[in-house]
């Protein structure tokens, strides 16, 4: 096993690098070590010294009343402050350091935003929140994002997030794609709307691989022998090789896993991967290390871009969806239980769905739009041609047909099954 292989049990939230206008949030990510690791429920609130639920409200079950969402937002009049927290870098931000769309909304709404860029990694920031919320307090944020495959599940289990009273959402309605609607992580966007979205995908050397990947067997190709670059993490390699022996997520069972686990157990032994990585992958693959790998899709958008744009200058590295489908992730924008502004909030997450404002995102954040018709607005209005045509940006109605959920687990012994499959291979 190689040097830059992961030994530890890591969280693919934290390690799928979220493109950055500029700079990926990989090369932020390097400064801060590895993290924590991807933890099961149980083991993740004794990190956080919680030991049950929150003391003002119990874990879910079924849509909210009318009642419980009235207490919440009243007669929908906001309270004048909205209190964001957020990833480093993203959001748009003009050349005095300042949001556009932060400017829009206050100027708009009146509602003035602090905006704090806290979050650096799902699960210790949420070590900080939880133990406040368990005791029936306030964070001190109305908004936060946070991301599926496991932190968003968490917080919707534990009862920590404030149902969304629909009514206030209709820009969502109306323009929201179908991708980011009704989620298996959160069915009827009853606690979350997407704030951005990416693929896990496959990203190659065109002058080392000559002919385009079009599916994850090209990942077990004997040819590339030492030259590949898999995921060590628990939902981006699993995954991946369920989608490709023709498996739904959701519904797989055990068998299932173990089938995928042969895979990748045979691809393992044959000495195909170079290494299973964490943020260091695009590096290998623009250093040559390797020549086909694994990938995040804002990375590769960035890593193909010229510099004079704001990327890292290699044309050569390109992506390739499979045709099996990539594997959909998203960031989601969230309001903590307790939150003192919900209605504030609300309003937020409803103002980024207009077309407009999610033009001026997606042309500085370089992830997929949960937004479609923002790609015109991109393309013709913004001149930006190289983000409006991107597919890793605005991918096309098939390729988000095809995309894949990481797994949600039905419960704590469900997901101890899962990881006692797949962990070893790349742990060991």
């Amino acid at each position: 096993m190689s040097n830059d292989q992961r030994p530890d049990f890591i969280d693919p939230a934290l390690l799928r690098g979220l493109t950055q206008r500029r700079v990926s949030r990989r090369d932020v990510l390097k400064g801060m070590g590895a993290g924590a690791g991807a933890m099961g429920l149980t083991a993740f609130l004794a990190a956080c010294g919680v030991s049950g639920t929150s003391k003002s409200s119990p874990p879910p079950s079924g849509s909210p009343s009318p009642d419980v969402l009235k207490k919440i937002y009243g007669n929908g009049t906001p309270a004048g402050q909205l209190n964001f927290a957020n990833w480093e870098a993203y959001i748009d931000v003009n050349s005095k350091g300042k949001s556009p769309t932060l400017l829009q909304f206050t100027k708009e709404t009146g509602i003035k935003v602090s905006y704090k860029t806290v979050i650096n990694d799902n699960d210790p920031f949420l070590a900080k929140i939880i133990p406040v919320l368990q005791s029936g307090g306030d964070t001190g944020y109305d908004l936060m994002v946070i991301t599926n495959g496991g932190p968003v599940e968490r917080m919707i289990k534990l009862g920590f997030l404030t149902p969304l009273d629909h009514q206030y959402l209709p820009n969502f309605e109306a323009n929201a794609s179908d991708a980011v609607k009704n989620p298996s992580y959160d069915p009827g966007n009853k606690y979350s709307v997407a704030w951005q979205s990416g693929f896990t995908i496959i990203g190659y050397n065109s002058k080392a691989v000559k002919d385009k990947p079009t599916s994850f067997a090209d990942l077990l190709n004997p040819k590339y022998k030492g030259k590949v670059g898999m995921f060590g993490n628990n939902q981006d390699l699993p995954c991946a090789a369920l989608v490709y022996l023709g498996k739904d997520i959701q519904t797989s069972t055990p068998d299932d896993w173990k089938k995928a686990a042969d895979v990748l157990m045979k691809q393992r032994n044959d000495g195909i991967p170079r290494s299973y990585y964490d943020q260091s992958y695009l590096q290998a693959l623009e250093n040559g290390d390797t020549i086909i790998s694994q990938a995040w899709s804002g990375d590769l958008f960035i890593a193909a871009a010229p510099k004079s744009y704001g990327g890292d200058g290699f044309p050569e590295i390109k992506a390739a969806i499979p045709g099996e489908g990539g594997i959909l992730w998203t960031d989601n924008q969230c309001i903590p239980l307790n939150a003192k502004h919900p209605v504030d909030a609300i309003k937020f997450m409803d103002f980024v769905y207009q077309p407009k404002i999610a033009a001026q995102l997606a042309d500085f954040i370089w992830y997929v739009s949960p937004v479609p018709a923002a790609k015109d607005i991109v393309l013709n209005d913004i001149d930006d041609p190289l983000v409006a045509k991107s597919p890793l940006v605005f991918p096309s109605a098939d390729d988000l047909a095809k995309s894949h959920k990481y797994k949600v687990f039905k419960d704590q012994a469900e997901e101890d099954e899962w990881n006692s499959i797949f962990q070893p291979i790349y742990t060991s």
